[in-house]
């Protein structure tokens, strides 16, 4: 049911739509005069305007340019019972959304009001989806003002408008998605798709038809044509993450389709062209493992038309408070908790830790703390202690340890390690890796991504460590 204001000075006319909006279901209310409408209006809650196009004072052409001035944002049915092409057109033209002649059919008005009512409805979906779009893209605003932030976003701002190929270089968890969607958003291709592909995350088998597509029969299980994300981000931007760790064959493919803008799917013999532009990712130097043979040289040359090198938070400490407040804002938002900041000595005590995770790793330390605050401003208490180098009661901070505690057999001896530390007792390199990544699994609670993640390798490294022999008696 919609609420349906209408505007004529006849009686009769009044009287004929009352009824026939009312047995449509619709809540109506009445005015015979431009300012009765006002009025009305004014009081909130109409959700559609029919107006007589002859009024006395102001004619519905008029009404209709006041409502706009006035920014009432409500749909309006043009009635007259002195149909001309020149005022339907006059009407349209105005911002209405339909135009009725008089005498009014009631079935006419009532498929008028429908038509009405869903335009209504999809501006109001409309409305909903941008402020959902700009939320996202505020969610994505990159936080920073050190001055490595600022030159890597004049970087952006360069690069975005170009066809240029990126490539984002930096440790785990150090934004650089954030820094790929900024360049997207920024570029004329941001009204297109952005498709991201995980070169590290898919089985090796199925790399090569995630990126192509593949044609219905081309493998066992393959009952259909499916498109690839190449064919996914036509006319937008396609994000390579993990670059690294793509197979050499599989390099070669993707260098032809850098330079030729096309490629055949799986199974397929037809070429399909495309215009994407690409931007690839990578926690490693491509360049010296390019010269160790693990890349591909002359397609690192091809990606790193514009290299992007993201600095760890460990060498920006001064983002770390704005990150950490923002941070905490939004998850207290959405628990709907009152957080009002952080308390200065747990600022000082988060920018004394070295972050491994670096902001990915501060984000869930915030999350956590605003889980467990009990106060509307963070306490260092709220922190994981072990992990901030905090005494075991939380009195307070202490300084943070950058790295597992060694304790070294021979000459010498390290100093006792704090709780939660990883001990070794030997130089055993095996034993060594065995026992970091163990304490990788524990920390992450099992989760490889995140253990991958802290241990700043990809997460098929740490299967492949996982699933090898040495490792077969040492990590469940």
């Amino acid at each position: 049911m919609a609420t349906i204001l209408y505007v004529d000075d006849e009686p009769a006319i009044g009287l004929i739509l009352e009824d026939t909006l009312e047995r449509a279901g619709h809540a109506t209310v009445g005015a015979h005069s431009v300012p009765e409408a006002l009025q009305a209006l004014a009081k909130g809650n109409v959700d559609l305007i029919i107006s007589d196009y002859r009024m006395p004072g102001l004619t519905g052409l008029e009404f209709l340019e006041l409502l706009q001035q006035e920014g009432y944002d409500v749909p309006l049915i043009m009635l007259t019972g002195y149909a001309t092409i020149e005022h339907a057109v006059a009407a349209i033209k105005a911002g209405a959304v339909d135009y009725i002649t008089k005498p009014v059919r009631p079935e006419q008005l009532e498929l008028s009001v429908a038509q009405a009512l869903e335009v209504v409805r999809l501006r109001r979906e409309n409305d909903a989806l941008r402020r959902e779009v700009m939320e996202l893209r505020s969610e994505r605003t990159i936080v920073g003002e050190s001055l490595q932030i600022r030159r890597l976003l004049q970087t952006v701002t360069t690069a975005a408008p170009t066809r240029a190929t990126v490539l984002l270089e930096g440790e785990s968890g150090t934004g650089k998605e954030l820094f790929a969607r900024a360049i997207h958003d920024a570029s004329d291709r941001r009204d297109r798709p952005f498709i991201k592909l995980n070169c590290a995350a898919l089985p090796e088998g199925l790399v090569e038809s995630a990126l192509f597509g593949h044609e219905k029969g081309a493998f066992t299980g393959a009952i259909r044509r499916v498109q690839g994300a190449f064919e996914r981000a036509h006319q937008g931007t396609l994000l390579l993450d993990e670059i690294s760790e793509m197979r050499l064959d599989l390099q070669a493919k993707l260098l032809r389709v850098l330079q030729e803008q096309e490629f055949e799917r799986v199974g397929g013999s037809s070429p399909i062209k495309v215009d994407v532009r690409i931007i690839a990712t990578t926690n490693r130097n491509l360049a010296a493992w390019a010269e160790q043979g693990h890349f591909r040289q002359d397609l690192f040359f091809r990606l790193s038309v514009i290299p992007i090198s993201l600095p760890p938070l460990r060498e920006r400490p001064g983002d770390i408070p704005l990150l950490a407040t923002r941070f905490a804002n939004r998850i207290a938002q959405e628990m709907g908790k009152e957080i009002r900041g952080l308390a200065p000595e747990t600022v000082e005590m988060l920018q004394r830790y070295d972050w491994p995770g670096n902001v990915r790793e501060l984000q869930h330390a915030v999350e956590r703390a605003v889980i467990l605050s009990p106060d509307a401003i963070l306490q260092p208490g709220a922190f994981d202690g072990q992990r901030f180098g905090l005494s075991p009661r939380g009195t307070g901070p202490t300084p943070a340890r950058s790295a597992p505690a060694v304790a070294a057999n021979g000459s010498g001896s390290a100093a006792p390690a704090p709780p939660g530390s990883v001990v070794l007792t030997s130089l055993d390199v095996a034993n060594a890796e065995s026992r970091l990544i163990e304490r990788a699994l524990q920390v992450s609670g099992g989760n490889r991504t995140r253990a991958a993640e802290l241990l700043g390798i990809s997460v098929r490294t740490l299967r492949n460590k996982l699933n090898g022999p040495s490792r077969s008696s040492a990590v469940s």
